[in-house]
């Protein structure tokens, strides 16, 4: 173990690095992950599609209510040693960039800039009508007041922000729409089922081009969005170090796996690389 994380050191300590995070890194800031040891893919915990957001309004009563309630838990979450580890090694120049496939913000909570948020933020809210972006504080304000007199207890955090509630207790759930133009709002998430816009993926690709080695942190990378970072950067020769609990769909393409705690791991690289 002490090995592999002086090896981690010193590939990172050559600078250039790429950092591309998963919801493992922000598990130790109490937001479970679907895959991994606080996950597990657990109960009933399936993610909201876009086909039945938009086309299912019970279902998308159903969502409001779980991620309402949900929310506040995201909201006073705070970036743990891992977050606020890569954001000291961006400090130092060893970093060309990250991008995280969470939702969460706690990157930048934790120090971190530039952060190319893959699959958006919770704390955003997009109109799929008019396309005006609004806080998420607003919306909840405006939950809150719709709400007044609803209660129901919530269960469980999901991944995705929301928590788990019965059909029964969000049947009572009033949603809001744009203030706009009367639209249907969403949060400024890729929901599965939606493709990441092109642009953004572009922008990866670009800085998986401009860097030196690609460090995966808390991505079991089974789906393509996140993967296909890695593979690029395997094709390109880069070497690719990735840090997780448990198992990854790109373990066969790294050159470096460490299946260790994230906080501790990555918080004694930036202490090495300072001192």
């Amino acid at each position: 173990m002490e090995q592999s994380v002086a090896a981690l050191s010193a590939l990172v300590g050559k600078g250039g690095v790429l950092v591309l995070s998963g919801a493992g890194l922000s598990t130790e800031s109490g937001i479970p992950d679907y895959r991994g040891p606080s996950g597990l893919r657990r109960g009933n915990a399936q993610p909201m599609t876009y086909q039945t957001f938009t086309r299912d309004p019970i279902a998308r009563r159903r969502y409001w209510a779980r991620s309402h309630l949900g929310w506040r838990t995201i909201a006073r979450a705070a970036p743990n040693a891992g977050h606020h580890a890569v954001g000291r090694l961006q400090d130092l120049g060893l970093l060309t960039g990250v991008i995280t496939q969470n939702v969460d913000g706690l990157h930048q909570a934790g120090g971190a800039a530039g952060v190319i948020e893959l699959h958006g933020a919770l704390d955003r809210v997009i109109c799929l009508d008019c396309g005006q972006l609004s806080g998420r504080d607003l919306l909840d304000a405006r939950l809150g007041a719709a709400n007044a007199g609803y209660a129901a207890e919530a269960g469980a955090l999901n991944p995705d922000g929301d928590v788990e509630l019965t059909d029964e207790q969000a049947a009572g759930f009033a949603v809001v729409d744009c203030t706009d133009c009367g639209g249907m709002l969403k949060p400024d998430v890729v929901f599965f089922g939606e493709t990441v816009p092109a642009p953004r993926v572009q922008a990866c690709f670009d800085l998986v081009e401009r860097s030196a080695a690609l460090v995966v942190l808390g991505s079991s990378l089974t789906v393509m969005s996140g993967r296909r970072f890695v593979v690029r950067a395997a094709k390109l020769g880069l070497p690719v170090a990735i840090v997780n609990q448990g198992p990854t769909r790109g373990d066969g393409l790294a050159s470096l796996l460490l299946d260790a705690p994230l906080g501790a791991v990555l918080s004694k690289v930036a202490w090495d690389l300072r001192n």
